[in-house]
């Protein structure tokens, strides 16, 4: 089994800055992605940035995000620690959501599995 475990969530002024921390603990072998999905009251789900590691000497790994975040958020992760983050600058009060830690992880066990976190509550105050 892996934890994940989010913190940094808060209340906002509109222009602001925040940054989410994500640290995955358990069973891990290594962790093939990491990344941040939010959802808003009476909405879905969406992806707001991920991080695909490199994992090989062949692949210097990706990153994507969201159009609606694209040059104000920017994740970066620590693999060596398990940990992401995402810094996210120019704050509008539409990235109120709950925010949301995801990990695929290759446990010890060699099998894959993704993970979610309990959700960090951003609010963005107009």
């Amino acid at each position: 089994q892996v934890q994940l475990v989010e913190s940094g969530g808060t209340l906002v002024q509109a222009g602001g800055s925040l940054r989410l921390s994500c640290a995955a603990s358990g069973s891990i072998f290594r962790i093939a992605e990491m990344g941040w999905y939010r959802q808003a009251p009476g909405k879905q789900r969406e992806l707001v940035a991920r991080s695909v590691s490199g994992g090989s000497t062949n692949y210097a790994g990706s990153t994507d995000y969201a159009d609606a975040v694209k040059d104000r958020f920017t994740i970066s992760t620590e693999y060596t620690k398990n940990t992401v983050y995402l810094q996210m600058n120019s704050l509008k009060f539409e990235d109120t959501a709950v925010y949301y830690c995801h990990a695929v992880v290759i446990e010890a066990t060699r099998n894959l599995n993704t993970y979610w976190g309990q959700g960090t509550q951003v609010t963005v105050s107009s």
